[in-house]
């Protein structure tokens, strides 16, 4: 079964830089939705173990979106290799995916 939707996860450091990929994504109609949460991530990076503090970004938006979603990320993020991962919605209230649908173009 193909998934018709999805999130799209993604984290910045810098609340400036978040604002950007935020509004770019809503202004183009790639996201009907976007929710921010801190997090503390620890991670490898180039030999070192690093720990920032961050924000995750849950995108609701379509799998046919992905490829425009990702692109408009890297050329708003700060990061050299920001994370950017696609989670499939495999089922959810349908009055709230018909608006994901609605609202993404």
């Amino acid at each position: 079964m193909k998934e018709v939707y999805c999130i799209i996860i993604t984290s910045y450091a810098d609340e400036e830089n978040g604002k950007k990929i935020i509004n770019a994504l809503l202004t183009a109609r790639l996201a009907a939705c976007i929710q921010t949460m801190p997090i503390q991530s620890y991670y490898h990076w180039q030999g070192k173990v690093a720990h920032d503090d961050e924000r995750l970004l849950f995108i609701k938006t379509k799998p046919s979106l992905y490829a425009k979603v990702e692109e408009t990320i890297l050329a708003h993020h700060a990061y050299e290799l920001p994370e950017i991962v696609q989670v499939p919605i495999s089922t959810g209230l349908d009055r709230y995916l018909h608006w994901i649908d609605k609202e993404c173009c």
